[in-house]
């Protein structure tokens, strides 16, 4: 309680106006709505549409990114593109080159390798906590997803549906911070499943296996299903890196014969 005398009069009235002040605050709320209550800041806005244009390949591997003309595309600040640029860095978008802007990483073998190893550790432990507690809901949810991935027309698609499914297998398991790593994952993965799009054979595989994982999981075959599942990841992130490493070679070669050439004929 607070002690009122003579010679303090005028601190206590406004120790009391503070109270009811804040006791106030604590009871009312304005009348009028908050425009940017729900929404995401420009550097995350920005982040999230130049992360997407990389998957797309509307941003090549490579291509350089300069802070002014970023800004001016999104019509802000280098402030907020300064800050989208270091967030993409640091979930391996692009390299950060000083007094400039950025670059596109470049599709590398061993990344994709490495993030399908990763991910089959962790989902294989996620799958393993969420098939106990799947119910016929989810699971009904799981092959919805798959029904509509067999069914796209539109194989552009498929990373997405791909990203629904593995997710919506994991969902039960209440991790959180498991499922946020896996997600981050499925993210820098997603440009190299892009590749998949041109082996349609492969891709057919991917389905079939999903539906395999799909079905031990709904048979509570929980080990069978882990079993699939790390078999699935591990044998497409070969798959990934060995056409990658293909494909690297072989656009070395052309360059390798392009400046031959060009020797030659001077």
């Amino acid at each position: 309680m607070y002690q009122i005398s003579a010679g303090n009069n005028d601190i206590a009235i406004a120790i009391i106006l503070d109270i009811v002040y804040t006791s106030g605050m604590a009871i009312t709320s304005y009348g009028f709505g908050n425009p940017l209550l729900g929404r995401q800041s420009s550097p995350e806005i920005i982040v999230e549409s130049l992360r997407r244009a990389i998957i797309e390949g509307h941003l090549r591997p490579g291509e350089s990114l300069r802070q002014e003309n970023l800004a001016k595309h999104f019509a802000v600040s280098r402030i907020p593109v300064r800050e989208a640029l270091r967030q993409l860095e640091s979930e391996g978008w692009v390299v950060l080159q000083p007094n400039y802007g950025a670059r596109v990483t470049t599709l590398s073998a061993e990344e994709v390798r490495e993030i399908y190893e990763v991910r089959a550790s962790l989902e294989a432990t996620a799958l393993r906590l969420a098939a106990p507690h799947h119910t016929a809901q989810s699971l009904e949810a799981v092959a919805s997803i798959l029904s509509r991935s067999h069914s796209a027309l539109d194989q552009s698609l498929y990373a997405q549906h791909n990203r629904e499914f593995h997710l919506a297998l994991y969902g039960p398991a209440q991790r959180p911070r498991l499922f946020a790593l896996i997600d981050s994952l499925h993210s820098q993965g997603e440009r190299y499943l892009q590749l998949k799009l041109t082996m349609p054979a492969h891709k057919q595989q991917s389905d079939d296996e999903h539906e395999l994982i799909f079905e031990a999981v709904r048979s509570g075959k929980i080990d069978e299903a882990v079993r699939i599942l790390e078999t699935h990841l591990l044998q497409t992130g070969n798959l990934l890196a060995n056409y990658l490493s293909r494909q690297l070679a072989k656009h070395a070669a052309g360059n390798l014969k392009g400046k031959a050439a060009k020797s030659a004929a001077a």
